[in-house]
């Protein structure tokens, strides 16, 4: 698959006007990125300033991002491909919101207005697991698939942690640019363990 393919594969609306405040903000429309036929859903907050910048989810610049750094250690990154548009498998990357404002986190309503594309995004790649990545990612994936109260669902409580949910099971992960070494280790090897169990086989809904 090429990284034309890869970048928003569903062709989702890159020039999205649907919230006035952030089109004069952003430079792109930041869809999401990765394998299509991916096992692994990975939702952060928002774009960052580099994702920004080149239309791709948890882009770096000259290294890395620490959340595809991270991917890289499970097998499903290729740490010799380019940071700004890294080669995936298995795994694709996408936000809540898809536009970034410099000065600010995304509104409740800015969220909810994207929601349809994410909506779809987990509809059309039908994953395995989805990845809350942060706090704000996980009260809205919680919401929607599991039957956790706001209260219950902690990031710092339930990162590296498996979620059984309706219809996906979660894998919450802390914010990796916050989270120390040690708790992204913690992730890692919690993911690692999920990757070698019968997860295909215990998520409750239909095959592909």
């Amino acid at each position: 698959m090429d990284v034309e393919t890869r970048s928003n594969p569903f062709g989702m609306d890159e020039d999205c006007r649907n919230c006035p405040a952030l089109c004069d903000t952003r430079e792109s429309v930041v869809h999401g990125y990765g394998d299509v036929a991916a096992d692994f859903l990975f939702v952060g907050e928002r774009p960052g300033e580099t994702a920004d910048r080149t239309g791709v989810p948890f882009a770096g610049d000259e290294e890395f991002h620490p959340l595809t750094r991270t991917l890289g250690r499970l097998g499903l990154c290729d740490l010799t491909s380019d940071p700004a548009r890294p080669h995936l498998e298995g795994a694709y990357l996408t936000y809540l919101t898809r536009c970034r404002h410099p000065d600010r986190v995304p509104t409740d309503e800015e969220v909810d207005t994207c929601e349809p594309y994410l909506d779809a995004e987990i509809r059309m790649i039908n994953p395995e697991l989805l990845i809350p990545v942060g706090q704000r990612a996980l009260w809205r994936l919680g919401a929607e698939y599991t039957t956790r109260s706001a209260d219950d669902l902690r990031i710092e409580d339930l990162h590296a942690t498996t979620i059984r949910g309706r219809g996906f099971e979660l894998v919450p992960m802390c914010d990796p640019r916050e989270a120390t070494e040690s708790r992204r280790d913690e992730w890692v090897h919690a993911f690692a363990d999920v990757m070698a169990s019968d997860y295909r086989q215990t998520k409750g809904r239909r095959e592909r």
